[in-house]
């Protein structure tokens, strides 16, 4: 379990390919790595990874399988690439941001980036598939980071994050440029609430969720809009 308060930035050291996975040597910043033991977890631009050696100080290996390569921009990763990294949270650990299990949900893309001053605006598109679970005022993990959604356009498909100076020097996200990919990982009680409106919905609508569901979409909305972001805790915007 991780809190999305991203700890600092990693680089890639090294890549071996093996039969069904590939292998992550990560350059950690100075003290990252104090009492990081084989078998620990770290999230690596928010994919939950184990330890499997320590081949110096301040480094780490990682095996990735081919089904998280593909589902997630690890597979995109070369020789001196930078990724978010935060270490598993301890027992008592203060929550900055929000839980996160390090499981990646889809990728989205990168559509715009304004800079207003002294922040930057990330315009980032999902997939309608979990597009349903973000809420603005709500919580989303991008590349590990626990976000508050400013904006959020269900109906095309994106989400809008604010990012302050801090956030930007203690993370990649001021490298990404245009059409880059990112992980995703949605908000667990968001999902749930979600889920359980539209299971309602269908239990006793029946045949007649097809044209609620059109009649919605006319208007812009979706069945996840019925739950209300009033159903949400409200994060405080960071």
């Amino acid at each position: 379990m991780f809190t999305g308060i991203v700890q600092g930035v990693a680089q890639v050291a090294a890549i071996t390919d093996k039969p069904g996975l590939r292998s992550f040597e990560l350059a950690f910043p100075a003290g990252f790595d104090n009492g990081l033991e084989i078998g620990a977890s770290v999230s690596c631009d928010g994919v939950c990874l184990t330890v499997t050696a320590r081949p110096a100080a301040e480094r780490a290996s990682f095996d990735v399988m081919q089904q998280s390569l593909g589902l997630t921009t690890l597979g995109t990763l070369a020789v001196g690439s930078r990724i978010n990294v935060e270490r598993a949270a301890r027992d008592g650990a203060e929550i900055g941001g929000h839980p996160i299990s390090g499981h990646v949900d889809c990728q989205a893309r990168l559509l715009s980036i304004r800079r207003p001053e002294n922040n930057q605006v990330l315009r980032i598109a999902v997939p309608a598939s979990h597009m349903r679970y973000v809420f603005a005022k709500g919580y989303v993990a991008v590349n590990g980071a626990s976000l508050t959604v400013a904006e959020a356009d269900r109906r095309a498909g994106w989400f809008e994050v604010w990012l302050i100076p801090e956030t930007l020097r203690m993370t990649t996200f001021g490298d990404k440029v245009e059409a880059d990919a990112l992980n995703i990982e949605i908000e667990r009680g968001t999902q749930v609430v979600v889920d359980t409106v539209r299971d309602a919905l269908e239990e006793r609508l029946g045949p007649l969720l097809p044209a609620l569901e059109a009649l919605l979409a006319e208007r812009g909305q979706s069945l996840a809009d019925l739950g209300g972001p009033q159903a949400l805790k409200s994060p405080p915007v960071r």
